[in-house]
């Protein structure tokens, strides 16, 4: 697997590399937003580790360039421990976020899950998969995806895992800590904010009115269910 580190500080860049390589995987680096743009364009990357503050190009710009084209995991590292810094992050299509400093078994530990995840998402050779048709919505389980009024909705790869989860347990009450296990297979590192975001995520592609969702219900004091009258 090929892990691309977009890390201004050499140190930290090259603690990264000299782990992750412990650990088996490939590793590109850069020193900025704009180095790390060109080795995603011209290599396969399976998921990406970005710093926030870098020159040229900060992380947050480097995202949003990437999701023009890719839906690979990306984990933010960042000396910023501000509250909206990591829930911007996660909105704008991040996978996670690690703030400085950090454990180093941690940071491996949810590379491992990203990836595991991403390819599960990723596989479409499964068979006996049932699709599942909700209101205006259809999920294809076999083909991985969401059809919206018959209009594929584009979403990562933790947002399908954690929607799927949901339709197939319809009408079924979880806690953001439930969800957290389910979809990033870990209860050590479990966050709040991370469950919130991808929630706000989904609710903003699929629901016709957010602020008062249909499907994705929140119950106050515990946490989310998908709401449904009737499985088709």
């Amino acid at each position: 697997m090929n892990v691309l580190v977009a890390e201004d500080e050499k140190d930290i860049q090259n603690l990264l590399k000299l782990h992750l390589e412990e650990n088996g995987y490939t590793v590109f680096t850069a020193a900025d937003g704009l180095e790390a743009l060109a080795i995603f364009k011209n290599n396969v990357i399976n998921l990406g580790i970005f710093d926030v503050m870098m020159p040229r190009l900060d992380g947050f710009n480097l995202l949003r360039k990437i999701r023009e084209t890719s839906q690979m995991p990306i984990i933010f590292l960042t000396a910023r421990g501000d509250e909206m810094d990591k829930v911007l992050g996660l909105g704008l299509g991040g996978d996670d976020y690690l703030v400085k400093p950090f454990s180093m078994a941690e940071l491996i530990a949810r590379v491992g899950a990203h990836l595991r995840r991403n390819y599960e998402y990723s596989e479409n050779n499964s068979i006996n998969k049932a699709n599942l048709n909700v209101g205006n919505l259809a999920l294809d389980e076999d083909g991985c995806c969401i059809y919206l009024d018959g209009v594929l909705v584009e979403l990562s790869a933790k947002e399908y895992l954690m929607l799927l989860f949901l339709m197939k347990n319809p009408n079924k009450v979880f806690t953001k800590k439930q969800l957290y296990r389910q979809v990033w297979e870990d209860d050590l590192y479990y966050d709040d904010n991370t469950i919130m975001v991808h929630i706000s995520r989904l609710r903003n592609k699929l629901e016709t009115d957010p602020r008062n969702p249909e499907y994705i219900k929140t119950i106050r004091g515990i946490g989310y269910k998908f709401h449904i009258s009737k499985v088709l």
